[in-house]
């Protein structure tokens, strides 16, 4: 009879036993019931298979946890609790090193320095769902800013932008021959309309340069004894200006704005001879249909093409050759530089100038107005003076002065950004791309083996053309476009290379 405190062995149990006995056995012990501590672990691992980790194994999860150190975890008003806060407080046991100081000035960098620390969360929003809607949020608009703006002077971050440099072109995508370019400071033989036509005067000739079909025209040719100085377009590229040798200004006029198809230039007319001066016209300005000239005479004469005399008015206050004539972006100041080492600048009806700058101590033919800023004007002297300068007409006032160690030749203003181009004569005949108003260098172009003399720049503002005695013209991409930085120029990127422009 059976022992009635041992229960009878289930079917499952009965054949793992019988599994483990011999097959001459034929008798079942009660003792075979019993499991052996080695064949106990093999069955825990068998019933509990889900749970058994192996040593061997790389453990590998389904979950992702985030980091919270790095979580902006105030933007959606909550609070860590203590422990968690302790462990991530910035500081780091006072070392600069340390994850502590990384996670500050990365939380300020990213998200501004209004992002409240960890230490200043408050406990009340303990227990809130992290993605809880929430109307407000503590962070000022400059966040969406890529500017830091730090009212509170934190020392370990920098206030400045956060911006890749942008890459400039070192050499120049076009060269072209410029047979009898002349090597005269005191003369401007190259100028770009807004049709994307060239204009350059080679010694008693005007030849044009079309940028879209790379097609050079011959304009006109002044004869044996005559010269031109200078070369200077309307804003809307309808009327071409040339000074000449012998104090005369003649006007062309392109009877069409329009090119076909070919790129050609449309018919062209000239319309008129205009006398005034006694000596050569170096200098060319146009406002609107005002034209103003000015002359190795000392004077500067304004002249409405539509008028039947010759000039309208007289300016009269430089004691030497005008070399430099710019009107402002909004057509009411005329800035005027001379021999006489003096910058003047004259408004609309005034025949004396009305600021009188002093400050240069050699001849003044760069000039520039800011298309950016009312009433900011540039200045660049010669070779005793070296220096560009800044003014402010609205208030008279002197702003800056920068020394670049060459001479002064040409100076222009960027369009689509806050940057100017010099060129530069004795005695490293440069081209220096500056940022304003901290004047750093951006880039500096070589090439030129005399003085850069000339500079014009290209409608869409991208691009700008240099001229120098050794007689050739460089093409340089120097500015970004509108809309992007990084988009190159689209003049003249048909025809890389070296040619001739006559």
């Amino acid at each position: 009879m059976a022992d009635p405190m041992i229960s009878q062995p289930t079917q499952s149990q009965l054949n793992i036993a019988a599994s483990t006995t011999p097959r001459h056995q034929h008798h079942l012990h009660i003792e075979n019931l019993t499991p052996s501590p080695s064949s106990s672990k093999q069955i825990n691992r068998l019933i509990n298979s889900n749970h058994y980790i192996s040593p061997s194994r790389p453990i590998y999860s389904d979950r992702f946890i985030p980091c919270r150190s790095s979580s902006n975890f105030a933007l959606f008003n909550i609070s860590l609790p203590s422990s968690a806060t302790a462990e991530i407080s910035p500081g780091g046991g006072g070392k600069e090193d340390s994850p502590g100081a990384y996670a500050a000035l990365l939380r300020n960098a990213l998200f501004g320095p209004q992002t409240p620390d960890k230490k200043d969360w408050g406990a009340g929003a303990a227990g809130r769902n992290i993605f809880r809607y929430k109307m407000e949020t503590r962070q000022s608009l400059h966040s969406l800013s890529p500017f830091v703006f730090d009212d509170m002077g934190d020392p370990g971050v920098s206030n400045v932008a956060i911006k890749t440099p942008r890459k400039v072109s070192r050499s120049p995508y076009k060269v072209l021959d410029a047979p009898a370019l002349q090597d005269d400071f005191y003369l401007n033989l190259v100028d770009w309309s807004s049709h994307n036509v060239l204009a350059v005067g080679l010694g008693t000739c005007v030849y044009l340069w079309n940028a879209c079909s790379s097609k050079v025209t011959k304009l006109c040719d002044l004869g044996n004894d005559d010269g031109v100085c200078s070369v200077g377009w309307a804003h809307r590229g309808m009327h071409l200006a040339i000074g000449t040798s012998n104090g005369k200004v003649q006007c062309f006029w392109f009877l069409s704005s329009s090119k076909d198809r070919f790129g050609m230039l449309p018919a062209v007319k000239r319309i008129r001879t205009m006398e005034g001066h006694r000596l050569r016209v170096g200098a060319l300005a146009w406002n609107s249909s005002m034209l103003s000239s000015g002359s190795r005479d000392k004077s500067i004469l304004q002249r409405d093409i539509r008028a039947h005399e010759d000039f309208v008015s007289k300016l009269s206050g430089h004691k030497s050759e005008v070399c430099g004539l710019k009107w402002s972006y909004d057509n009411r100041e005329l800035a005027s530089g001379g021999n006489d080492n003096r910058l003047f600048v004259w408004n609309q009806h005034s025949t004396h100038p009305v600021l009188k700058y002093c400050d240069h101590t050699a001849a003044v033919k760069a000039i520039a107005w800011s298309p950016h800023l009312h009433g900011l004007l540039a200045s660049g002297g010669g070779t005793a003076d070296r220096c560009i300068r800044f003014w402010n007409t609205t208030t008279n006032s002197h702003l800056s002065c920068m020394d670049t160690g060459s001479q002064v030749c040409n100076l222009v203003w960027s369009k689509n950004v806050n940057e100017l181009v010099s060129t530069h004569g004795y005695s490293q005949n440069q081209i220096i791309l500056w940022r304003y108003p901290t004047m750093s260098k951006l880039a500096t172009l070589t090439g030129h083996t005399y003085r850069v003399l000339y500079l014009a720049m290209s409608p869409d503002g991208q691009t700008i053309v240099t001229g120098a005695g050794d007689e050739t013209l460089r093409f340089w991409s120097v500015f970004p476009s509108p809309k992007s930085q990084n988009t190159d120029s689209e003049i003249g990127a048909s025809s890389l290379g070296r040619t001739t422009i006559r």
